[in-house]
């Protein structure tokens, strides 16, 4: 059988394995179980499709949703892998059995339920398994933030098979998540490899809501490729769309109230593009292995800081330049603790808390967002990243706990029962007719903010939101949330991060062809119309990095050309001679 190393640079035209892969793929040789945290970008999939090929026998690989295995698929074929799904959605049903049996498949696709099925099982059993691999691995856990119930019925599929390897594949699983899953699954303790969690590529800017589609206009004029706009409802990404829609940009909407054949078109439409901006719920994502999104911004909070990471981590998979943003506010939190309190069961509650607290502290820090963020993780980062809203633009933390401890006795005095506007107008004395009324003129804290202060009072407010000490009524009233006892006795600081006084100068994030080499776009030219014609995403052809390298190199020959990183044999049979002619064209 070929080595790991030689099927690295034929098949996949990389000299050197990157980080842990090498090390991953050694123990699935050696048929050892194990479970790989790789962060997204990796080449997780390099782990289970090197040995599947160098192992005798075919790879099973138990994915969770259509979409993504059917782009696995695409991209496997493309490298010259024979692979094949077995889904409810395809045709070829009897026909990919058939290949099975024959041994004529590198890598057979399916999801959890289809694996946890003995008539499936039985199947198995006619043709040897070169290895099993669990790819989003941590939907088996309820630790998780994706927990899916039908991975759990996964360890007597992979217990009737013990000598075949088993590979769980994440990117996203913290201490708790990552144990769970080692249990679940029937792997060792010492096959756990983490290789870390940072995308240093990813430029993390997380900053209050205030106008969002302003904001999302202003950030998508700025980013020339494609991206992922998670909104928090299905109107607000019909909203979004149409406001984004409206200047130029080639738009997309995806959510769950779509009929299944618009949300598989638009969702192929993403694929294909190099410049749509999707508006989605988080239904999208998942199933979408996109190399090339450029940026993924956040109209309203993720579920968490794991959700957070897997969302963001979908842009920048190719290794360039990405930008995630995160648009904010207190009533985001507030909801979300709402939802906690009545649609979690008991048991969930105190582990749901933990992370809306640990998103919180993100949102609200004043150091890197990136050392916050790995650290959720149990990773240090070193020294501050640079490449963050903080690192690049520091604001500038005050010390607000007795403006948080008047805005607290001003809810609980004036009853527990109004909103920001109203308190805020006590704590600063003014004599409208309302207050008047109420008798709120007369209370103790009535006028205690001064012109200084009084700035302070509504992101104070917003503040105290967020960390649970002030709660929304059902009538959209503050009272005073588990948090604030500790305020109010001295106990726990508030410190307030304000926004810089100099607003950064935005970056538009890097074009594809940052030298503005014409044989480049002759390139991606040629890459566009060859996708169109073999019904694929660009991508699929060449990624970006590939094509700057050739257009840097300039090869002349076929040989010169298997020369570059991402060109494999099947890649340079199928594309080299057309690649060569548009050089040729430009020499």
């Amino acid at each position: 059988m070929p080595s790991p190393e030689s099927i690295l640079h034929t098949v996949f035209g990389f000299e050197s394995f990157r980080g842990t892969q090498r090390e991953v793929i050694d123990r699935v040789m050696a048929g050892a179980h194990s479970l790989a945290v790789m962060p997204t970008g990796a080449g997780k999939s390099l782990c289970y499709q090197i040995p599947a090929l160098a192992r005798p026998g075919t790879g099973l690989v138990i994915s969770p949703l259509i979409a993504l295995m059917h782009d696995q698929v695409r991209a496997a074929k493309a490298v010259g892998i024979e692979s094949a799904t077995l889904t409810s959605a395809d045709t070829d049903r009897a026909e990919t059995m058939a290949r099975f049996r024959d041994g004529a498949l590198d890598l057979l696709y399916v999801a959890p339920e289809r694996a946890s099925g003995s008539g499936f099982q039985d199947m198995l059993r006619e043709t040897p398994l070169a290895l099993i691999a669990i790819d989003e691995a941590h939907c088996v856990s309820e630790w998780g933030h994706d927990f899916r119930p039908d991975y759990r019925l996964l360890r007597p599929l992979l217990d009737q098979f013990p000598d075949v390897p088993r590979l769980a594949l994440t990117a996203t699983a913290d201490r708790h998540t990552r144990a769970d899953i080692l249990e679940q699954l029937g792997i060792p303790e010492e096959g756990a490899i983490v290789a870390g969690f940072d995308r240093p590529n990813i430029r993390y800017m997380i900053q209050p809501r205030a106008g969002i589609g302003r904001q999302i206009k202003a950030l998508v004029a700025e980013q020339p490729g494609a991206g992922i706009v998670y909104a928090p409802s299905r109107a607000a990404t019909e909203k979004l769309a149409a406001q984004i829609a409206a200047t130029g940009r080639p738009t997309g909407v995806y959510h769950a109230g779509l009929p299944p054949a618009e949300r598989a078109a638009n969702q192929a439409a993403f694929v294909a593009s190099e410049d749509m901006v999707m508006c989605a719920t988080i239904a999208f994502g998942m199933g979408i292995d996109k190399p090339d999104v450029r940026f993924v911004a956040h109209a309203g909070i993720p579920k968490s800081i794991e959700a957070y990471y897997q969302e963001t981590g979908r842009a920048g998979r190719d290794g360039d330049p990405a930008e995630a943003h995160l648009f904010w506010s207190a009533a985001d939190f507030a909801r979300a603790r709402r939802r906690i309190e009545t649609e979690i069961e008991d048991h969930r509650k105190s582990g749901e808390r933990a992370r809306l607290n640990a998103l919180a502290a993100l949102v609200e820090t004043a150091e890197c967002r990136r050392v916050i963020l790995l650290k959720h993780f149990g990773e240090d980062l070193p020294e501050p990243c640079g490449n963050c809203d903080i690192c690049l633009n520091p604001p500038q933390a005050v010390d607000a706990t007795e403006t948080a401890r008047k805005f607290l006795s001003a809810v609980y005095r004036t009853g527990q029962r109004f909103g920001m506007g109203h308190v805020g107008e006590v704590l600063a004395g003014r004599e409208n007719e309302r207050i008047v009324k109420l008798g709120h003129d007369r209370l103790s804290v009535f006028g205690i903010v001064g012109e200084e202060e009084e700035p302070m009072v509504k992101p104070v407010a917003r503040a105290l939101q967020t960390r649970d000490a002030l709660v929304q009524t059902e009538h959209g009233g503050l009272a005073l949330g588990p948090a604030a006892r500790s305020i109010l006795k001295g106990e726990t600081k508030v410190a307030l991060v304000l926004p810089p006084k100099k607003p950064r100068k935005r970056r538009r994030n890097q074009d594809a062809n940052p030298v503005g080499d014409p044989l480049f776009d002759a390139l991606r030219e040629k890459r566009r119309v060859m996708a169109a014609e073999n019904a694929v995403p660009p991508y699929v052809i060449f990624h970006d990095a590939t094509l700057r390298e050739m257009a840097g190199a300039k090869p002349a020959t076929l040989s010169a050309m298997a020369q570059i990183s991402g060109i494999g044999q099947a890649k340079l049979a199928r594309y080299g001679e057309d690649f060569l002619a548009v050089i040729a064209e430009h020499a």
